[in-house]
């Protein structure tokens, strides 16, 4: 070996060992810091990328040798992470199909309900008249949601709101309320039977007695019935408020 080889061995030897020694006072000093610190550091977004930029260089050898603040698997995760966030283009998609509204749902609900012979596509097609475009899966699932049957199913009943629409002018209410009467026997108790037109929310006191009983009951009802001036002449539904409140204690209707 001649002079000038053996000098640049030296060299690169003394050099070598030189990066060593810093490396190692590098090292202690950091665990100098954290010992100080007495808690594990926290990092920002800019040294998590600066680490990682380094350390991918170093490479994962390098960094079980040198590394001291995070572990190798630390810093190459955060590499990874740092490139896989360079082609994320999920802040350029768009929000997607905006979601249905309140009022529009309430529509959707309304139409099924006040027709019940109507399927998907005939309250798609309404809705597009109202210039409202609903795609059939969403309409099935609002309706799914509110516990309503397909056109098939929703036609083998009719429910109690549709019977009131569709029988509103033949239907009246009855019931009894109660009046305290002073009589010369003393403080009696009169139960007044009214009658009620739906549509019209006319009022008529049929009878007053103390105590209804089967045989004034008959009676009654074929004054309202009556052909001539029967308040209920031409109805054909008369209902009741079967709750204890509106019953007398006996239990008469």
């Amino acid at each position: 070996m001649n002079p000038l080889s053996f000098l640049l061995v030296c060299f690169a030897g003394w050099m070598n060992r030189r990066q060593q020694a810093v490396i190692e006072y590098l090292q202690e000093e950091v665990r100098v810091l954290q010992e100080q610190l007495g808690k594990r550091p926290r990092f920002t977004d800019d040294q998590r990328r600066r680490l990682a930029v380094k350390g991918k260089s170093v490479g994962r050898k390098g960094l079980l040798q040198f590394a001291s603040i995070v572990t190798p698997d630390t810093l190459l995760a955060w590499h990874r992470r740092l490139i896989a966030k360079k082609y994320d283009g999920t802040k350029n998609r768009g929000a997607g199909r905006p979601a249905t509204s309140g009022d529009l749902k309430q529509l959707i609900l309304k139409m099924a309900r006040e027709n019940r012979s109507w399927g998907y596509t005939r309250i798609q097609g309404a809705l597009a008249n109202l210039r409202h475009e609903v795609g059939r899966g969403t309409i099935a699932k609002i309706l799914r949601e509110a516990g309503i049957d397909p056109a098939p199913g929703r036609r083998k009943g009719m429910t109690w709101k549709e019977f009131l629409r569709t029988h509103w002018d033949v239907i009246a209410a009855t019931d009894f309320f109660t009046a305290e009467v002073w009589t010369p026997a003393g403080l009696v108790r009169y139960h007044v039977l009214f009658v009620i037109r739906l549509a019209t929310r006319e009022v008529r006191i049929a009878g007053i007695v103390p105590e209804p009983e089967g045989q004034w009951m008959n009676q009654m009802a074929r004054n309202l019935t009556d052909a001539g001036d029967g308040f209920l002449h031409g109805y054909r539904y008369l209902i009741q408020d079967r709750s204890s409140c509106s019953l007398s204690s006996s239990g008469r209707p």
